[in-house]
C-alpha cells in the first residue's frame, strides 16, 4: 500500500477518496530507559533507547493505519500526517497517524 504525504500520487488517478483513517499507538517506558535518558539528558548526546521506542511507536501507528485503509477497500493513503506526543507523569509516549484512504487507478 502506497502511504504519502503528498495530497495526489504522481503518475496515478485517484478514482475513489474513502475517507479518514488513523493508527494509533502508545507505548510505555521503562525505569531503564528513563534512568539512561536521564543520564543522556545530563552529559548531552542522543537517547537511543527512546528513539528506538519512538521508531516502534511511528511502525505500530502507520501499520493500524494501513490496516484500517485496506478494510475499506483503499490501495492508498494520502495526505499522511503525525503526530507525537508525551504523556507526563505517565513514562508514556503516543504516536498517532492519520491519512485519506483512496483508491487509485493501476
Amino acid at each position: 500500500m502506497i502511504v504519502t504525504t503528498t495530497p495526489t500520487i504522481e503518475g496515478r488517478k485517484v478514482v475513489k477518496y474513502l475517507g479518514l483513517v488513523s493508527g494509533e499507538a502508545i507505548l510505555g517506558t521503562h525505569i531503564f530507559k528513563d534512568m539512561f535518558a536521564t543520564i543522556t539528558d545530563i552529559v548531552g548526546g542522543r537517547s537511543l533507547a527512546y528513539e528506538e521506542e519512538l521508531t516502534r511507536a511511528k511502525y505500530i501507528a502507520i501499520e493500524i493505519m494501513k490496516g484500517e485503509a485496506t478494510r475499506l477497500g483503499a490501495n492508498a493513503i494520502v495526505g499522511a500526517d503525525m503526530d507525537y506526543e508525551c504523556i507526563a507523569g505517565l513514562n508514556m509516549m503516543m504516536v498517532c497517524a492519520n491519512g485519506t484512504a483512496v483508491v487509485y487507478e493501476e
